[in-house]
């Protein structure tokens, strides 16, 4: 219990559970990091990859935040994933409703074919989120772009100021069953050419509903059927204090890590939050069940594949929602009862 999860994880599971979390560049040298170095040695700078930083216009790059993690990684013996290249983590340039198929075509064989020339050969790059957040977990109903329905495709909307996913303007595969958009299809030929050492990942958003799982399944079969490379799904697991007690929930998580390892796919949380949105902070205890009942359910399975757990950012200010409280550490660094409660788990899988 007085060891850190790293020393943890390297000393009783060497092989097929990776327990990690997010950070960023511009927290390096700051009390995250510091964090962050001595907890994990497997880390995912949150938006440093992202297209809406290092390809931002049609003719603008940038490096300097993905280079000096990764730097910083090297130096800390840590590996590292990279986040959501395709996704709408996306400029405000690829948002305007003006943007054309070809534009974006474009845009996205230049953005993904440099990020894989540049860390596709990393030794300490084990993952890429090819594609992020493609399947829509809400109903939504925008005026120029029509209706999404939950766990249909997550596509463009009106403007630049809202949620959305413009890479769907390229269009879709109308011979696929599920019509299926064509960028993951690209997305997925460039990186398995230009990154083959690197874990190819599609990572989905939401509370585990259903039928986004149910397409998540028959993506990974259309694109195995196209001849692509896909080794694992991530779940970005933003929930609320008390998921594991909605009926259901834990057993669809279980069911799916199961054929996930039946398809030969790793499976990983790849962000991990609990929120306590009413801000009650004697509800701490109840939030430390919740990750424990939900970390407990990922490694039973580590005996028969690989499965990882990536929290979503170190304390509570570096988030988007910083008065959630959804992270392990308040924001003066001292550890919330998740922690605890989390070693303990390990402890308790150790066999």
């Amino acid at each position: 219990m007085e060891l850190p999860f790293r020393k943890i994880t390297e000393q009783y599971y060497p092989e097929n559970f990776y327990l990690g979390i997010s950070n960023h560049a511009k927290l390096i040298g700051k009390l995250s990091t510091e964090i962050a170095d001595r907890e994990f040695g497997y880390i995912t700078p949150a938006n440093d990859f992202k297209q809406s930083y290092v390809h931002p216009t049609f003719n603008s790059w940038r490096w300097e935040r993905p280079d000096a993690y990764l730097s910083h990684a090297q130096k800390q013996n840590q590996v590292i994933r990279i986040h959501g290249p395709i996704s709408p983590q996306c400029s405000k340039w690829i948002k305007e409703d003006i943007r054309t198929a070809i534009e974006l075509h474009q845009m996205l064989t230049e953005y993904m074919t440099e990020l894989c020339v540049h860390y596709g050969n990393c030794p300490n790059v084990l993952w890429m989120d090819v594609v992020n957040e493609t399947i829509a977990k809400d109903d939504l109903d925008d005026p120029l772009f029509g209706q999404q329905k939950t766990g249909e495709w997550f596509s463009a909307r009106q403007g630049t100021d809202k949620w959305e996913n413009p890479w769907t303007i390229i269009g879709y595969d109308e011979e696929s069953d599920i019509r299926v958009p064509l960028y993951i299809d690209m997305a997925f030929e460039i990186s398995n050419k230009y990154a083959p050492n690197v874990k190819q990942i599609i990572n989905q958003h939401g509370d585990f509903e259903e039928n986004v799982w149910s397409r998540m399944k028959d993506l990974v079969k259309y694109l195995r059927s196209k001849g692509r490379r896909v080794d694992g799904i991530g779940w970005q697991a933003h929930i609320d204090t008390g998921w594991e007690k909605v009926p259901g929930n834990l057993k669809r998580l279980d069911n799916f890590i199961s054929w996930c390892h039946n398809n030969n796919l790793e499976f990983h949380i790849t962000e991990m939050n609990v929120w306590i949105k009413d801000g009650d902070i004697s509800r701490e205890t109840e939030q430390a069940e919740t990750f424990a009942e939900v970390i407990d359910t990922v490694l039973k399975h580590h005996k028969n594949g690989v499965v990882g757990v990536s929290f979503w950012n170190v304390r509570d200010e570096d988030t988007a929602n910083p008065n959630w409280m959804g992270c392990l550490w308040r924001n003066d660094g001292t550890e919330r009862p998740a922690y605890k409660r989390i070693k303990e788990i390990l402890i308790e899988n150790i066999h």
